[in-house]
């Protein structure tokens, strides 16, 4: 296979495990975390039930988003073979921006969920530490299983 197709094939799989691997741990972190929301104590399994899912399937495509649009501004023809560290700083930084906002947004401005008393949060922001290292701990591990290895020890970043 030439060194051209080889890396036009390569970044596909990589974006679809990328993609499974955020899938899978989203579901497990929102699973794990539900006890830091009102929705815990107040909610029925059924409500409880659909926020993992909505929420899961909503991560997913924030995953899957903000990594395409790292691709789209910093991405090469052989990613990941070289350049993973810039792609994968926008795509942390991307997802961690957009909790941020969400978070903000769905708490403070619309009340469409609310943190039990068991969220620890950021002071000034009132962000909660949980989605917000979700998002830090999450992409990173997803980027792992995707690439085979840490994308923010890629020395060939600035190789062509």
């Amino acid at each position: 296979m030439s060194a051209e197709l080889e890396s036009t094939t390569e970044w596909p799989l990589a974006l679809r495990w990328y993609i499974s691997a955020s899938l899978a741990v989203h579901l497990a972190w929102e699973i794990l975390q539900l006890p830091l929301y009102t929705l815990w104590t107040k909610g029925t399994l059924r409500e409880q039930s659909f926020a993992v899912i909505h929420c899961t399937v909503g991560d997913a495509m924030i995953a899957g988003l903000s990594l395409l649009m790292a691709l789209a501004i910093f991405g090469r023809p052989n990613w990941p073979k070289s350049g993973t560290w810039p792609v994968w700083l926008l795509t942390l930084l991307l997802g961690v921006s957009y909790t941020i906002y969400s978070e903000w947004l769905n708490v403070s401005v619309r009340g469409s969920w609310a943190y039990s008393d068991l969220m620890p949060t950021l002071p000034v922001l009132g962000t909660g530490l949980a989605p917000l290292f979700q998002w830090i701990i999450v992409p990173n591990l997803a980027m792992w299983l995707a690439i085979g290895r840490a994308p923010w020890g890629d020395q060939s970043a600035a190789a062509t």
